[in-house]
C-alpha cells in the first residue's frame, strides 16, 4: 500500500526522553561572520588560553560526590562514547595508584580479576535456575496425566525407575504410578476413562496457564514474552527499568515452568535468555564497575545470552555464537572469551544437576547410522525452501495477530485471551498423541532412528511376508526391502500431518501472549514433523522403487539407505532459520543439540536455503519484527541505508519548528535555567557561547543538569535564583554583591560528535552505529545549526521505506 503520506519535510517528533532538544525555526545561515572565540576577562581572574594544558574529564566518575551524576533515566538511550571514556579514566587512575602502593596494586588485581569472578556467579546461577526449571516442567507435564503413589513429587519417569514390574514394550507402566482415571473410576481403559483423562487435562492445563498469567499480570508485567526482541534493545543501549530486576526474575522462572507445563505451543528456551540476563544484572549490582557503568554491564548482559542459549541447548559453544550473531550490539574479544567461559560454567552446573536423567548434556542426543547421500541433498534443500516459506508466514501472521491485540481491547482481557488459547489447544491436543506430549518430547521421538527394540508407531515396519508387527524386529537384518511400512506407520503419518497443521496455527496465535514464551521449540517442532513426514516417504520411495536408476548407485536392496529421522533434523534446523534468520549458531547449536556432527553439510544447506527463501519473502526476523512493532529504538545493523540523503534532511530544527533551546555559557542564572527545563521534556541541551554566535562549545544532559543544580541549592552557600550558571573554565568578571555562581564545567560533555551538513546519511547512520550514539550535532563553520537524534535516524529510515515515522516510540 503507497504510503506516500508520511513522506514530507513537516513530520514532527513528539517529545520524549529520547529526543533530546527542540531545535530552532530560523533558516539555515551559513554565514561565516560570527564573533570570535577568545574574550578577555580583563577585570576576572584569568584569561583563559585556547589551549588547554591537559586534557579535562568530563567528570571525576571515581570520585562522584553528586549521586546520580552519570546516570541515565527509563526508556532512555545511554552515550556509549560517554561510558567508554569514564572506564577509560577509571583504569588510569587505578593504573597509576597501584604504582603507589601495594594495597592499591591487590586492588587493581581484584578489579581486573573481577570480570571473571562475575562470570562464574552468572553461569552457576543460571545453570542453577536451568536445571530447576527443567524438573519442575517436565513434573508438572506428568501431573496433567497422572501422579505417582510413592511421593507426588515425582514424575512418570523416576517413579517408574525402582519398579520391577516394567517390561521394555510398556517400559512407561507401573504400579507405582497412577492415571486420573485409575483414581477416580478405577480403570485405565475404556470409554469413561478416556472422558475422565481428557477432562482432567484439560483442567490442569487451565489451571498452570491461569496461575502463569495471574502472576505476570500481579507482579511482574515484564516477565511476559519471549524477551529476546528486548533483550536486543538493551544490549544496543537503551534503558528498561525493571526488566532485568529481581521480580522479573522469579515471577519469570515460576511462571516459565507453569506456562510449559500448560501445553501451550512455547518453549522455554528463549525466556531462558531472559532468566540469564536477569541473573547477571542483578550480580553486577556487587560489583562496582559494572553497577556504575552501563556499557560495562551490557558487555556482561551479552556474555548472560549465551549463557542462556547454552543451559536451554546444552550448547555453550553455540550460545557464544548466537549471543555474537544475533542479539549483542557491542561484542569486543573480551567479551567472547568471558562469554566462553560463563557458558562453559553454566554447562557444567547443568550437566552436574542432570534434569534429563539421562546423563548427557545434549536435549536431543541422536545416533544415526547410516551415512547421507550426495542426492539427498535435494530433499534437505526442499525442506530448506519449506522452512523459509514457513518463517515468513509465521512472523506476518505472528505480527498482524499482535498488532490486532495491541490495537482493539483484545489487548485489555490478556488472562482470558490466555485461557481461551489454552482450552483451545487442550481440546484440539488430547486426541492426538503427537500434540498431547511435550514439543520436547514430540522432538525427541522424531529425531529417533529405529532400532529393533522400538515400540513407538513411527517405527512400525512390515515384515518380509506382509505381517505387520509394533517394531522392526527381526526385519532390520533383512535391510530395506524388509520395511515397507505399516499400518501403525500409516496412522502416525497422518496423526503428524494433523499435527503439523495444528501446530503451525496455533503458535502464531500463542508467541506473544501474557505468559513466558520462547519460539525455538515450537519452531523446530513444525519442522520436525515436516522432515519426518518427507524423510518416510523417501524411504518408502526407495522401498518400492529401489530398481530405479536415482536410488540403484546408493539404495541396493538389502541396505538401509534413508533415515527419517536426519530429515526431522534437518527441518527443524530449517523452520528454526526461517523464523529467527540464525545460520552460523544455529548450525552450531543443532549438531551441539545432538551430537550429530557429521551432519553438518544437510544442516547448512537446509539453514542457508531458508534463510534466502525468507529474507526473499522479508528481511526481518522475528525479533526485528516485534521490535518494529513496540517502536522500539533500535537501530539494526544488518539493514542498509541506500537513499542518497544529507544531514541536513534529517537534523533537527525544521523550518516550523519552535526556537532552539540551548545553554551559553555564561550569562544564564539559575531560575532561567530551570524554567527552560520545567517548559522542555528533552534529554540534554548543546551549551554555546552566546545566543548570537552559537558557537559550539559542548553538550549537557538534563538529568545532571538538574541534579547538579538541585545540589547547589542544597549543599552551596548563597545560591539564590539569580545565581549564574557558569559552563566556562574562568569566572567572568563579577560585583561583590552578586550571588555565588554555580560551576558546572564538569557535566559538560566538550567533545561532543558533530557533523556537517553536507555530511550523507550513510555515513551518519554509520557512525550510528558502529559508535552507539545517543545524538550528534550538525555545525557549520564551528556554528550550531542542528541535531540528529537516534530517533531521528529510525523516524527517516520508516519515512523512506513508506512507514509511519510516529512508530518509532517506546510503548
Amino acid at each position: 500500500m503507497d504510503n506516500g503520506g508520511f513522506y514530507n519535510n513537516n513530520y514532527h517528533s513528539g517529545s520524549s526522553d529520547d529526543e533530546l532538544v527542540d531545535i530552532s525555526d530560523a533558516t539555515v545561515d551559513f554565514s561565516e561572520d560570527v564573533p570570535p572565540l577568545d574574550r578577555d576577562y580583563s577585570a576576572g581572574r584569568c584569561k583563559p588560553d585556547w589551549r588547554p594544558k591537559s586534557s579535562p574529564k568530563m567528570m571525576d566518575f571515581l570520585d562522584d560526590t553528586v549521586p546520580g551524576i552519570g546516570t541515565y533515566e527509563d526508556f532512555n538511550t545511554i552515550d556509549w562514547v560517554r561510558e567508554k571514556s569514564k572506564d577509560r579514566d577509571r583504569h588510569r587512575e587505578i593504573a597509576n595508584k597501584s604504582k603507589q602502593s601495594t594495597v592499591a596494586l591487590l586492588f587493581s588485581v581484584s578489579d581486573a580479576f573481577s570480570g571473571w569472578l562475575l562470570m562464574l556467579l552468572i553461569g552457576l546461577m543460571s545453570g542453577a535456575l536451568a536445571g530447576g526449571i527443567d524438573i519442575s516442567a517436565h513434573w508438572m507435564t506428568d501431573l496433567k496425566e497422572g501422579v505417582c503413589l510413592n511421593g507426588f513429587w515425582f514424575n512418570h519417569e523416576h517413579c517408574c525407575w525402582d519398579s520391577n514390574e516394567t517390561t521394555f514394550q510398556e517400559r512407561d507402566k507401573c504400579p507405582q504410578w497412577k492415571s486420573w482415571a485409575e483414581l477416580m473410576v478405577g480403570v485405565n481403559e475404556g470409554a469413561s476413562a478416556y472422558v475422565v483423562s481428557y477432562f482432567m487435562y484439560v483442567c490442569w492445563a487451565l489451571l498452570f496457564s491461569f496461575l502463569a498469567v495471574s502472576l505476570v499480570r500481579a507482579f511482574a508485567p515484564y516477565a511476559c514474552g519471549s524477551g529476546i526482541p528486548e533483550i536486543k534493545t538493551i544490549l544496543s543501549g537503551f534503558i528498561i527499568r525493571g526488566y532485568l530486576g529481581k521480580w522479573t526474575l522469579i515471577i519469570k522462572t515460576i511462571t516459565l515452568v507453569l506456562a510449559v507445563s500448560s501445553g501451550l505451543s512455547l518453549g522455554k528456551e528463549g525466556p531462558l535468555v531472559h532468566v540469564a540476563c536477569c541473573c547477571a544484572n542483578i550480580l553486577c549490582h556487587f560489583f562496582t564497575k559494572y553497577r556504575r557503568n552501563e556499557a560495562k554491564r551490557r558487555e556482561v548482559l551479552s556474555a548472560a545470552s549465551a549463557v542462556g542459549v547454552s543451559v536451554a541447548f546444552g550448547a555453550p559453544i553455540g550460545g557464544v555464537l548466537f549471543s555474537l550473531e544475533e542479539v549483542s550490539y557491542y561484542f569486543p574479544l573480551k567479551t567472547l572469551w568471558r562469554s566462553f567461559f560463563a557458558a562453559l560454567v553454566a554447562a557444567f552446573t547443568l550437566r552436574s544437576i542432570n534434569p534429563f536423567g539421562n546423563s548427557r548434556l545434549v536435549l536431543f542426543y541422536v545416533e544415526f547410522h547410516t551415512p547421507w547421500h550426495l542426492l539427498e541433498l535435494v530433499p534437505f534443500v526442499l525442506l530448506g525452501i519449506f522452512g523459509g516459506l514457513w518463517g515468513a508466514f509465521f512472523i506476518r501472521a505472528n505480527i498482524a495477530w499482535c498488532r490486532l491485540r495491541k490495537n482493539t481491547r483484545l489487548g485489555n482481557y490478556s488472562v482470558l485471551e490466555v485461557l481461551l488459547v489454552t482450552l483451545f489447544t487442550a481440546l484440539l491436543a488430547f486426541p492426538n498423541e503427537y500434540t498431547r506430549m511435550g514439543s520436547s518430547e514430540l522432538i525427541s521421538e522424531l529425531f529417533n532412528d529405529c532400532g529393533l527394540l522400538d515400540s513407538s508407531k513411527l517405527c512400525d515396519y512390515a515384515g518380509n511376508s506382509g505381517s505387520t508387527s509394533g517394531s522392526v524386529n527381526g526385519t532390520a537384518a533383512n535391510g530395506l526391502g524388509a520395511r515397507p511400512a505399516g499400518p501403525g506407520l500409516y496412522t502416525a503419518m497422518w496423526q503428524l500431518a494433523l499435527a503439523l497443521v495444528f501446530k503451525m496455527f496455533i503458535t502464531v496465535a500463542t508467541f506473544g501472549m501474557k505468559v513466558p514464551s520462547g519460539l525455538f521449540i515450537p519452531s523446530m517442532a513444525v519442522g520436525a514433523i515436516a522432515g519426518r513426514l518427507l524423510g518416510v516417504g523417501m524411504e518408502q520411495l526407495a522401498i518400492h522403487h529401489h530398481e530405479r536408476n536415482i536410488f540403484k548407485s546408493w539404495c541396493s536392496p538389502g541396505a538401509d539407505c534413508i533415515t527419517p529421522g536426519l530429515y526431522a533434523m534437518v527441518g527443524a534446523a530449517a523452520c528454526l532459520g526461517g523464523v529467527t534468520r540464525m545460520t552460523v549458531s544455529l548450525v552450531v547449536i543443532m549438531f551441539e543439540l545432538t551430537g550429530g556432527l557429521e551432519y553438518i553439510v544437510p544442516l547448512m544447506a537446509a539453514t542457508m536455503t531458508s534463510k534466502w527463501v525468507a529474507d526473499a519473502l522479508g528481511r526481518e526476523s522475528i525479533y526485528e519484527a516485534h521490535i518494529r512493532l513496540n517502536g522500539y529504538p533500535f537501530l539494526e545493523a544488518k539493514e542498509e541505508f541506500r537513499h542518497k540523503t544529507l544531514a541536513t534532511d534529517v537534523m533537527r530544527p525544521r523550518r516550523i519548528d519552535p526556537p532552539l533551546s540551548v545553554l551559553t555559557q555564561s550569562g544564564m542564572t539559575v531560575e532561567e535555567v530551570e524554567r527552560l527545563i520545567a517548559d522542555t521534556t528533552y534529554s540534554g541541551f548543546p551549551v554555546v557561547i552566546s545566543h548570537q554566535s552559537e558557537r559550539l562549545v559542548g553538550f549537557v544532559l538534563r538529568r545532571d543538569l538538574v541534579i547538579s543544580l538541585e545540589n547547589a541549592r542544597r549543599n552551596q552557600e548563597g545560591v539564590v535564583s539569580m545565581s549564574p550558571i557558569l559552563f566556562t573554565e574562568c569566572d567572568p568578571p563579577m560585583s561583590s554583591s552578586a550571588p555565588p555562581a554555580v560551576k558546572l564545567r564538569s557535566i559538560l560533555d566538550l567533545s561532543p560528535f558533530t557533523v556537517t551538513v553536507h555530511t550523507p546519511m550513510e555515513i551518519v547512520v554509520d557512525i550510528f552505529r558502529k559508535l552507539g550514539l545517543r545524538q550528534c550535532l550538525v555545525i557549520q563553520n564551528g556554528r550550531l545549526l542542528g541535531i540528529i537524534t537516534k530517533k531521528d535516524i529510525l523516524k527517516h529510515m520508516a519515512q523512506m521505506a513508506n512507514r509511519d515515522p510516529d512508530s518509532i516510540l517506546f510503548n
